[in-house]
Formats: C-alpha cells, sequence, structure tokens
C-alpha cells in the first residue's frame, strides 16, 4: 500500500530534521563563540541532557541560529500533517469506521499548528507576561496533542494488530506502547515540578532539572517517528 511506503519514508525525515537542527544550534553556541555578535548569547562547557546547562529554546533563540531552527521547524510541521494524513488512511483501509482515525488526525495536525506558532515568535523579544504565558500555553499546547495523538495511534493499531502482521514487526509497535506510555507518566509526573515558581525546591535548583527534562523529553518525542522506520516492513 502507497500511505505505508510514505509513511515510513517521512517518518524517518520526522526524526532526522529536528534532531539535527536542535544539536546543530547546540553546537554552535557552546563551541563556535565567534559567530555570535552578542556575547551574552555565548553558552560554556554544557551538555543539557545530563546537566540542563540550558533550554532549548535558550539554544535556538540567538541570532543567526534562529536560521537553522525555524526553517527546520516549519520543515517538521508540514512533514507532521503528511504523516497524520497517511496514517488516517491507513486505518481506514485496514478499519474504515475505526472510532479513533479522525481524532488522530485532528490532535496530529494541532500539534503541527502549535509547532509552528511557537516557532514564529520565537526569537521575538517582549518583556510582558502576557507574552511569555502565551510562549508556555503554544508549547505546552504542542506537547499535549503531540502525546494524544501518539497514544490513540499505537491504540489503534493495537486493536487491530492481527491484520498487520504481514506489514509490520510487532515488537516495534510493543515499543511505540511503551515509549508512549512512559511519556505519558513523565508528562504528569513533571507537570508540579514545571509549574512550582521559582528554580528552588528543597535546596535543589529546579532550573537545571527541567532543562534535563526538556531535552529528554523532546528526544522522546521524536523517537516514537523513528520507531515508525521500523515498525513497518520494507515489503
Amino acid at each position: 500500500m502507497e500511505n505505508i511506503y510514505k509513511t515510513k519514508a517521512i517518518s524517518l525525515w520526522i526524526f532526522i530534521v529536528p534532531f539535527v537542527a536542535v544539536n546543530t544550534c547546540l553546537i554552535l553556541i557552546t563551541q563556535f563563540h565567534e559567530f555570535f555578535p552578542n556575547k551574552e548569547d555565548i553558552i560554556h562547557n554544557t551538555f543539557p541532557y545530563f546537566d540542563g546547562g540550558a533550554s532549548i529554546s535558550r539554544t535556538a533563540r540567538p541570532y543567526p541560529k534562529w536560521l537553522i531552527f525555524k526553517p527546520a521547524m516549519f520543515l517538521t510541521s508540514y512533514l507532521l500533517i503528511k504523516y497524520w494524513i497517511y496514517n488516517k488512511e491507513i486505518i481506514n483501509f485496514f478499519s474504515k469506521d475505526h472510532k479513533y482515525k479522525n481524532k488522530i488526525l485532528f490532535f496530529g495536525i494541532a500539534s503541527a499548528i502549535a509547532l509552528t506558532i511557537h516557532s514564529i515568535f520565537l526569537g521575538i523579544k517582549f518583556d510582558n507576561d502576557i507574552y511569555k504565558l502565551f510562549s508556555r500555553v503554544i508549547m505546552l499546547s504542542f506537547i499535549i496533542f503531540e502525546i494524544t495523538a501518539q497514544a490513540y495511534l499505537v491504540a489503534a493499531f493495537y486493536s487491530f494488530r492481527h491484520k498487520l502482521d504481514e506489514y509490520i514487526n510487532r515488537i516495534f509497535l510493543n515499543l511505540k506502547i511503551i515509549l508512549v506510555s512512559t511519556l505519558i507518566v513523565v508528562a504528569i509526573i513533571s507537570v508540579p515540578i514545571i509549574s512550582l515558581p521559582g528554580n528552588n525546591f528543597f535546596g535543589y535548583n529546579l532550573k537545571f532539572l527541567k532543562h534535563a527534562l526538556e531535552w529528554d523529553y523532546f528526544i522522546g518525542v521524536i523517537s516514537f517517528y523513528l520507531l515508525t522506520f521500523f515498525l513497518w516492513k520494507k515489503n
């Protein structure tokens, strides 16, 4: 089926494009300081996946890194929309009246739109509490919509998994279920931490924990698409 081949191909790019863009911005701001006219933008000696030394937006926001980050996110948003459309067609092929197919498309496209809006406003400086709240709400909306779409998709595939045996590697469907379940649990646990005012909690600096969590969660979210690539069999 053509939509399966399209989904398999596009899913790999949904993983590669944001992964390369985000980590390129990280390398530039930590290793190539000569590119940044404003020395306050420079970051030294950090690997935020572990030490939480900077947020993703902190590494992608300063000029000229947003010239890499924004186009990459716009492309990712476009690929996400195509991905969710293709998956709706796949579900329609195997289970025409499946109850989740419209929800998958809605939340999937909503996540792509939220990512686009977030990317548009990244780097625009407004010293305004309403703008800061708006930015956080958009980013939170992207995460909620994305994880919801992923959860509905794996639930749909699992519901007619026996029809898919000829087309998928079952182990990767199970891995996707484990991944999405982990992302949901981590999100629920993280909400109280992220919502705490300030950066100190019983002597612990929450800022670094929040940043590390953001980077690791980002890898978890895009890994869903890498697993999609391995989910579908070549032939």
